[in-house]
């Protein structure tokens, strides 16, 4: 089992449908209003350089639900690259805490982070990948669908969350469409890693450039904001480019039985319009509820005693 949970990619079917399976006990437990102290006396640091309301929440709310306590570090606290270096940072942490959620621009940083400290890393978000999202994201497709027997239709930008979805879908055999301009799509270096998972799970990962054709008769259709943090300067050039890749009632009703999905936060009105995300087939606050399940089992897997 990988030391750290940087992508999904590093992580075997078995290891991921282990997570999966915890996650679902977890909600269960919890529904049931049973908190299990399965971290007493752990510790957890979260440093993050974007802003989050999912992430943020749920880490630190999930290390108290399971008996531990997280800290909240903050960029201009700890001075990374300008009062430390990011090795010394990662070997001071290893010497306190027990493990280290970041949230960075930088997916090389979380890269170095992993290599140099002795404790696990979890990547809580990258510009390269955002693992933690996916995770819940499958565990909400589950608990509709055989994960092996369904379909998710992404249309929008190929991103961070293209590039998890498809390691992801690839390590468990799932079907995934990918709908983006030719000028947006995931990174060929993710692709490769992707189809050669692929050829062991036998998922089938498929690319469009019409919406239409990835939508169609789709179990589940995926979408995320056109512009994501850090590309603010490129609002009104992305808005012509994704302009045919919203999520609408029109593209919907080329699968009229599909569940919509949406890591949050959304620009309504842009990649999805209000009609769709708050309609009876949206899941996305299932999915917003999911993160703090799933990634309590991502730290009871990595920080806690073997179960």
């Amino acid at each position: 089992m990988p030391k750290d949970f940087v992508s999904l990619g590093d992580w075997s079917s078995d290891e991921l449908r282990g997570l999966l399976d915890r996650a679902r006990e977890l909600k269960d437990l919890w529904k049931r209003g049973e908190r299990p102290r399965t971290l007493e006396g752990r510790t957890l640091a979260l440093y993050f350089e974007k802003p989050s309301l999912r992430t943020h929440v749920t880490f630190e709310a999930g290390m108290a639900q399971l008996g531990g306590h997280a800290i909240l570090l903050r960029p201009e606290q700890v001075g990374i690259g300008t009062r430390e270096s990011p090795p010394d940072v990662a070997r001071n942490l290893s010497r306190w805490v027990d493990g280290l959620v970041a949230r960075t621009f930088s997916h090389a940083l979380i890269e170095e982070l992993a290599r140099v400290a002795s404790i696990p890393v979890i990547n809580a978000l990258s510009d390269y990948l955002h693992p933690c999202q996916v995770l819940a994201d499958l565990q909400t497709v589950a608990e509709r669908a055989d994960l092996r027997k369904t379909s998710i239709a992404y249309v929008g930008d190929g991103n961070n969350m293209a590039h998890s979805l498809l390691l992801g879908c690839a390590v468990l055999g799932v079907e995934l469409r990918l709908a983006t301009p030719k000028t947006h799509q995931p990174a060929p270096s993710v692709r490769r890693r992707a189809d050669q998972l692929a050829e062991s799970s036998g998922a089938k990962l498929s690319w469009f450039e019409d919406p239409v054709e990835a939508v169609r008769d789709a179990a589940f259709i995926y979408t995320d904001v056109w512009t994501s943090m850090g590309q603010e300067d490129e609002v009104d050039a992305r808005r012509k480019v994704f302009s045919a890749y919203q999520v609408n009632e029109a593209l919907v009703a080329h699968a009229p039985e599909a569940w919509i999905l949406h890591c949050l936060p959304a620009h309504r009105g842009e990649e999805i319009t209000d009609a769709v995300l708050d309609g009876p087939r949206s899941i996305v606050f299932d999915q917003a509820e999911n993160r703090l399940h799933a990634q309590k089992a991502v730290l009871e897997t990595l920080l806690g005693p073997r179960r």
